[in-house]
């Protein structure tokens, strides 16, 4: 019986034109439009052939096209099973155009035994073998999942572990590749698809049909595009991708331009009447191809277990309700109530019941999830004691953080976050080869969710994720409020450390997120705020209905215990992200419509309290933020600025004591300094040096006042102001200048390599840890380049520096041994070839 269901349970998605069969047609069925019953919308047709390995049967779906298409050609979608990936339950080989996918489900032989919970996992990787490319890694292989690989494998998660059987214990694995790719669209929805039809033509309990579809929108002809190209979505102001049965939606995510809610409630129900047809062509697929689903070993609870916990603990948990409290209060008298229902089950008259302690744990989560929606059904208050609609308290407060560009506090009821903004050149951009190609980021945020912010122990290192997940959601949250790169050429870093968790911890972020930005001086067009909304249902294994409880700001014990996390952002006018996850078998438009309209009025309290805080972005910079100046050369000059090895380019960083400078493919030059004269200045050189001035280098740098004291000595002490930190040394201004200002201070270079008698690998941050102002050096000469040389280490020597300088030595004493003597060219070698290696 295993060995029959594994022949058959493979499926194949492909092109009418690669892949469907000769055979003859099993059946067809036409669906039409209803606002015109006249009009053909969507035609699938299944094929039965014998054209599989060995002669075996070949099944063959084929969706010609799909409700609110909108290309004049649809390409159509072709599911064949029977050809590739035999062994696996269900495998998927997926085609729409050139595009082509992979997916597998596969399950253990046994149930896992002591499990609570279901044991799936899911991957997706994009190879880049898709497009004819080759990993930049180093053995040139696939490896671990890109940021954007594991957020695909989100999607495709979230809308399928509520539909597997409640007690599927097996192990349970989808994998799915992208084995072709044409270019033209994403290829997220079709990975759901994929997988979601792998699973449902399997043995393994999926109880529906699952399918997705990608939503664009055309703001200029108010028209709404189902799965649009790459260029549509250039110009579209909503990317959202859905996903369900043919009954409700089950996953929503995305991000848009300040839409409104009515618009993207039109938006999931476009991209719900795709789905409808690509579920219903897959139900008949699998019904065609009769895989039994395995039921026999389902790890269900004793039937009486339930009846015995609500008699024990109806009226003590209703109790626990009506006192209210906080997480710290309340959770503390839930984990007594458990416990106590547990001795009190698996012991009865000193005798062993069978009774497992998951078997409990399970019914005593069905009870509380019970009573918490009919006392909010009935009373109107939820577990803490808040109306349905009521925020908890919010505490704020900006730039508390005296060295980072921009930073903020933003506090919940019991979620906390720390977020940080940090303002840098091109070169700080986040770079993230993919198979479409290599995206670089001006803006992004990175959340952190430590074990502490919960109170727990646990392994801290690379983001999980979950991690990933919600700092993806509070970035696309904030882009649109963003300025453009003309206006703010910065790139900015956004960083949340979440340090107190319970509930919505990533809308949190984008709150905090938005004060650190405002803090830091970006000037965004509006504030923005999230919120998580919650529901509560009577029967958690059925669709929303009229009985459904909507909840603002869930807290975390009502995201456990309910059937839906929705988060919604925006600002006082629109939507910039959303994102939703049930537990139960759909939402319907109309509970969605009163969960957004009840998000918007909490999310316009949460923005009345930011205002107080920060109503607008700082005027002026912090001073701790390098100044930027961009400019454009031809592209052909661009040798002349780098040069050969990059030296031209690190001299003018030195020069001109550049904090760094980017030069981009196309021309465009990116200056940052602390100092704006010497960004102009650095600038002229530029150009002096491109047009052919002489030696293209310095500029009008002899126009400069000229410093104008006594020269220095060779081999004395000075100590001086610290102008300049760089990975290559420290500038200091160890000669003063003129009191009245008219004439500068002279400066010289103490090279990292003259630090400290150890080898300092980052020069920065050994400035930093020694917290000083002014720098004790001893001057060793003038550089061939005409720099100034100071050295600490000869100091802490007690002597001349390991390096000997590169300008005149001090004259030697008479005892000095003539067999020692180095010729001044030998010495300018071995100083040069040390540089260079240290550089």
């Amino acid at each position: 019986m295993r060995l029959s269901f594994i022949l058959h349970g493979c499926l194949f998605f492909g092109t009418s034109h690669a892949f469907v069969p000769t055979g003859k047609p099993l059946g067809t069925r036409w669906m039409q439009s209803q606002s015109d019953t006249s009009s053909l919308k969507s035609h699938y047709s299944i094929d039965v052939s014998e054209s599989g390995p060995s002669g075996g049967k070949v099944h063959t779906l084929v969706i010609d096209s799909l409700p609110g298409d909108h290309m004049e050609e649809p390409q159509p979608l072709v599911l064949q099973t029977g050809k590739i990936g035999r062994q696996a339950a269900g495998a998927i080989t997926l085609t729409r155009g050139d595009t082509v996918l992979y997916a597998t489900a596969s399950r253990d032989d046994d149930p896992r035994e002591g499990l609570d919970f279901l044991p799936l996992s899911v991957e997706h990787q994009e190879r880049f073998s898709s497009v004819g490319m080759t990993s930049g890694g180093y053995n040139k292989r696939d490896g671990r999942p890109a940021e954007h690989e594991v957020l695909t494998c989100r999607l495709i998660d979230r809308p399928l572990r509520p539909l597997i059987a409640n007690g599927w214990r097996h192990e349970t694995q989808l994998l799915s590749w992208v084995l072709s790719y044409d270019g033209l669209r994403s290829c997220d929805p079709l990975a759901i698809i994929a997988s979601s039809a792998a699973l449902y033509i399997s043995d393994i309990p999926l109880t529906k049909a699952v399918a997705a579809a990608m939503v664009g929108y055309d703001a200029e002809n108010d028209k709404l595009l189902l799965n649009p190209t790459h260029a549509e979505m250039k110009n579209s102001t909503l990317q959202l991708v859905v996903a369900g049965t043919k009954d409700a939606v089950l996953m929503i995510e995305g991000a848009a331009d300040f839409l409104p809610e009515s618009t993207m409630v039109r938006a999931v129900n476009f991209g719900h009447e795709a789905i409808k047809s690509i579920c219903e062509a897959v139900e008949e697929l699998g019904e065609t191809i009769g895989i039994d689903k395995k039921m026999d070993t389902l790890v269900l609870p004793p039937e009486d277990l339930q009846a015995r916990v609500d008699a024990l603990m109806m009226a003590k948990v209703d109790k626990m309700y009506e006192a209210g409290g906080t997480k710290t209060t309340q959770g503390p008298v839930m984990s007594a109530l458990k416990k106590e229902l547990v001795e009190l089950l698996q012991e009865q008259d000193g005798e062993e019941v069978d009774y497992s302690g998951n078997d409990i744990s399970n019914a005593f989560k069905d009870l509380l999830c019970r009573r918490m929606f009919v006392r909010a059904k009935e009373t109107g208050k939820r577990c803490d004691g808040r109306d349905l609609e009521e925020i908890r308290k919010l505490d704020m407060e900006a730039g508390f953080l005296p060295r980072t560009h921009g930073s903020a506090i933003f506090t919940r009821g019991e979620t906390q976050v720390v977020a940080t903004a940090t303002l840098g050149d091109s070169g700080m951009r986040q770079k993230i080869d993919k198979i479409d190609g290599t995206q670089e980021k001006r803006f992004y945020l990175q959340y952190t969710f430590p074990p502490s912010c919960v109170g727990e122990t646990g392994r801290v290192g690379a983001p999980g994720r979950r991690e990933i997940g919600h700092g993806n959601l509070a970035e696309r949250a904030l882009i649109p409020c963003l300025p453009t790169e003309t206006e703010f050429p910065y790139t900015i870093r956004v960083e949340s450390l979440v340090t107190e968790s319970h509930g919505s911890s990533s809308m949190a972020s984008v709150c905090g997120g938005c004060l650190a930005l405002m803090d830091a001086g970006v000037p965004i067009k509006n504030p923005i705020a999230g919120i998580a909304m919650g529901m509560l249902l009577g029967d958690k294994d059925g669709v929303s209905d009229e009985n459904a409880v909507i909840l603002s700001d869930i807290l975390g014990t009502e995201d456990a215990l309910g059937t839906m996390d929705f988060k919604v952002a925006g600002d006082r006018n629109g939507i910039t992200t959303f994102q939703l996850d049930i537990k139960c078998e759909g939402l319907s438009l109309e509970t969605m419509e009163k969960a957004l309209e009840q998000a918007r009025k909490g999310r316009l309290h949460i923005l009345d309290a930011m205002d107080k805080v920060l109503p607008k972005a700082r005027e002026e910079l912090p001073g701790t933020v390098p100044k930027l100046a961009v400019f454009t050369v031809p592209p052909e000059s661009i040798g002349k600025i780098i040069g050969p090895g990059g030296k031209q380019i690190r001299q003018l960083i030195e020069d001109f004591e550049l904090e760094n400078m980017n030069v981009d493919d196309d021309g465009n030059v990116q200056i940052s300094s602390f100092e704006t004269d010497k960004l102009k200045e650095a600038e002229e050189a530029v150009k002096v040096l491109i047009g052919g001035g002489p030696n293209g280098r310095g500029g009008k740098k002899e126009d400069r006042p000229q410093y104008a004291g006594p020269e220095p000595v060779v081999g004395e002490t000075y100590k001086g102001k610290i102008t300049g930190i760089h990975q290559f040394g420290v500038f200091v201004e160890f000669m003063p200048g003129a009191e009245d200002g008219s004439t500068p201070g002279l400066e010289g270079l103490c090279h990292v390599s003259e630090l400290a008698r150890e080898r300092v690998r980052n020069c920065e941050a050994f400035m930093r840890s020694m917290n000083v102002d002014e720098l004790e050096v001893q001057y060793m000469g003038i550089r061939n380049d005409g720099k100034h040389q100071l050295s600490r280490k000869a100091l802490l020597e007690g002597g001349s520096s390991g390096k000997k300088p590169r300008g005149p030595p001090p004259k030697k004493s008479d005892d000095s041994s003539p067999d020692a003597a180095m010729s001044e060219e030998e010495l300018d070698v071995i100083a040069k070839a040390i540089e260079a290696f240290e550089e």
